[in-house]
């Protein structure tokens, strides 16, 4: 048995071969991103990021999935889930604790922040998009 590790401080790889893989200290930067891509990308559609967040403030940026559906369950607090719908239109969804929403692939989405939230995502994380909110 290995030591238990807080998920907020090392992500989990699900994988191809149905493994679970711990993952290096997560450090906000996107090359932190793209080090896992690298360590992981053969996975392709199949892999999953396990990553646990906490929040003082809405997202700065917009961010997009092609690879899969990314599931965002709020641990604590309250959280908005805003998404840019294929149709033009748009949705949102406020998350309390204990409950999740579903980023549908390739969909734009961002999260609005009121006080505090923590939440869990599990993210398709192969080519992964950003933009400007």
């Amino acid at each position: 048995m290995t030591s238990p590790l807080r998920l907020a401080l090392h992500p989990l790889h699900l994988g191809s071969g149905v493994v679970a893989v711990p993952q290096p200290e997560f450090t906000g930067a996107m090359e932190w991103y793209e080090d896992y891509i690298a360590r992981h990308g053969a996975d392709g559609a199949q892999g999953r990021l396990v990553s646990q967040h906490s929040f003082r403030d809405s997202w700065t940026s917009w961010e997009m999935h092609p690879a899969g559906e990314e599931v965002v369950l709020c641990l604590a607090g309250t959280m908005t889930l805003l998404q840019e719908l294929p149709d033009g239109g748009t949705a949102a969804v406020t998350l309390a604790a204990g409950e999740y929403a579903i980023n549908p692939t390739g969909v734009w989405h961002t999260a609005d922040i009121a006080g505090e939230a923590t939440a869990l995502f599990i993210t398709p994380g192969l080519g992964t998009q950003h933009r400007a909110r």
